[in-house]
């Protein structure tokens, strides 16, 4: 049962046919539409959800501003389906071309967009620009939301700057691969569990020429306990995140938070 001032968080761990932007706007009104009736607050998919991630010169193609035809099409879903959405394109900025996240609510209104910071290999090189901005966050349902995608969330210090700037469910849309998994299975309920926060990570399930997405897909609570956790293949994960369960770990004899000793970590935010 849900627990008053609880959000139920819908993980989609499957996608449209890459580069098919039509399908999967279709695929994620059926899938706004299911978790909405699970009762379901908010609907997280994966990394470049609506494009596909490894698209080569499309996605410089298929890219468009965030209140282009792809984000109107996001908000009329979210709208129709009384659910609000994080969905994953590529955001089109000029010349530049950045991975991004947006987030809009219940009614289709834009909350947010961050735009990954940390770049993964050649791959993301040589499509997108870095974002610039560490923290972006929005309230939503009396939690404190933050944004990261994929390769962000594998850096103890973008998590920790979330966690002091408030965010109490961070949401991460990923496309991770094999032979990868322990980033799934290990490094990212320990974020949670170092930080005391939620976290949504929901990863691709399908391949993209030679790259073939290990899905492992979870949701994990603030003490670093998996919520839920997918398979290998297309699911639809539902849980919720209770404020309650981050005071409860934060006020434990673990407060990671609470001990810190930023006087001995000066030399962290020196040159790389």
């Amino acid at each position: 049962m849900e627990s008053a001032g609880a959000l139920r968080i819908a993980v989609d761990q499957g996608t449209g046919p890459s580069g098919d932007v039509p399908a999967a706007l279709e695929r994620l009104g059926r899938t706004a539409r299911r978790a909405a009736g699970a009762g379901a607050d908010l609907l997280v998919g994966p990394e470049c959800s609506i494009t596909g991630y490894a698209i080569g010169g499309r996605t410089a193609e298929l890219a468009e501003p965030a209140d282009g035809p792809i984000g109107r099409a996001v908000q009329r879903i979210a709208a129709e389906a009384g659910i609000a959405i994080a969905y994953g394109w590529p955001e089109r900025d000029g010349d530049r071309v950045r991975n991004a996240v947006r987030l809009v609510d219940a009614s289709g209104t834009e909350l947010a967009v961050y735009r990954k910071t940390h770049l993964y290999g050649e791959l993301d090189r040589s499509a997108f620009a870095p974002g610039g901005e560490p923290v972006v966050q929005a309230d939503l349902g009396g939690l404190r939301i933050g944004l990261l995608i994929c390769y962000d969330v594998e850096f103890p210090e973008a998590v920790r700057a979330h966690a002091l700037a408030g965010t109490e469910l961070l949401l991460v849309p990923t496309a991770l691969m094999h032979p990868a998994t322990e980033v799934a299975t290990a490094l990212v309920p320990v974020r949670a569990m170092e930080n005391q926060i939620f976290l949504a990570y929901a990863n691709r399930c399908d391949t993209e020429g030679d790259l073939d997405y290990c899905g492992l897909s979870t949701l994990v609570g603030p003490d670093g306990a998996e919520l839920a956790r997918a398979g290998a293949g297309e699911e639809l994960l539902i849980a919720e995140a209770d404020p309650a369960a981050i005071a409860a770990a934060r006020t434990g004899e673990a407060g990671y938070l609470r001990d810190r000793r930023p006087d001995l970590y000066r030399a962290l935010t020196g040159p790389a």
